[in-house]
């Protein structure tokens, strides 16, 4: 069982702290500009990349990484906005897919400029080559150890 040291501690404060300023920044760029919440745009990004702009809703719900409840209610109302429609799983009547509408594309097309300056502005700016390649090494290492069953303690010092 391994044990979390302080600076392994502080670093993970520090990744939590980026991520929540970060998201905070695109949410509310978005929502100026476009009207449309992040959670929205994520959906989006995810069905217009995959086959056919459509995806079954756990396959959605594990790429933008909601609760398949979360997924449903949010889903209900980007099909409302004309964003998203749902179909059928042919072969599977529990199964439904979401699927990108044309509004929902150029809704797309439209927010990923302000996305994509946000990004650069808030996050790749702020980073060099060795930056780059550091922060997707650590962070593939963290991801493919996520399966390996090994459990962590914490000491009660470094909880706080």
């Amino acid at each position: 069982m391994g044990r979390v040291d302080q600076e392994r501690l502080a670093a993970w404060r520090e990744f939590l702290r980026a991520h929540a300023t970060i998201t905070q920044a695109l949410e509310g760029e978005l929502l100026r500009a476009h009207d449309l919440p992040l959670a929205w745009y994520d959906v989006l990004v995810s069905l217009n990349d995959a086959p056919h702009g459509r995806l079954r809703m756990q396959e959605l719900a594990r790429s933008v990484m909601f609760s398949r409840s979360g997924l449903t209610r949010l889903v209900d109302r980007m099909v409302h906005a004309g964003l998203l429609t749902r179909e059928p799983c042919p072969g599977d009547r529990r199964g439904t897919f979401a699927v990108i509408t044309s509004d929902g594309r150029k809704r797309l097309r439209a927010a990923s400029g302000v996305h994509l300056r946000g990004v650069y502005e808030h996050f790749a700016r702020h980073l060099d080559e060795h930056d780059v390649e550091s922060l997707r090494a650590a962070l593939d290492h963290v991801l493919a150890g996520e399966g390996d069953g090994q459990s962590v303690s914490v000491p009660a010092s470094a909880a706080t």
